[in-house]
């Protein structure tokens, strides 16, 4: 079977459906090795190079968000709302903040001669796990 989704022309795949159902699942946003390792149980002979190329067509065709952070893997997100992100700088989880994301476009345009088409939200600092478990600064 042939899907066609965003001018993409896509053979259908079972691999491709589990990675998507197993990432619809998680609120964690779990890396592309995390993802691997559990399609292993279902899928033992898929690889890990699969894995990447599944997820990253699922983000060209905006069913999954791609989310990129400083200092750790990419993180995948089945969430495709536009929402912010906090990032742990400890243990490099990633969160979904509870809030709707401000509209900082027209600011941002104000003085900026190109076009602006989109934007990305992202908190920095000490998630709850790590600030319970370690005193910061020590």
């Amino acid at each position: 079977t042939i899907i066609v989704k965003g001018g993409f022309m896509l053979k259908h795949s079972k691999q491709r459906d589990g990675i998507f159902l197993f990432l619809a699942k998680r609120k964690d946003h779990p890396t592309a090795e995390t993802i691997y390792l559990e399609m292993k149980k279902d899928y033992p002979n898929i690889s890990l190079g699969t894995v990447y190329r599944n997820l990253n067509l699922l983000s060209q065709q905006n069913e999954i968000q791609k989310i990129t952070s400083d200092g750790g893997p990419d993180r995948f997100d089945p969430n495709t709302k536009i929402h912010p992100h906090f990032f742990c700088t400890q243990c490099h989880r990633v969160l979904d903040l509870e809030m709707d994301e401000p509209d900082m476009t027209p600011l941002a345009q104000k003085d900026f001669l190109g076009t602006i088409t989109g934007q990305k939200t992202y908190f920095l600092g000490i998630c709850p796990e790590c600030k319970n478990n370690k005193r910061i600064g020590d």
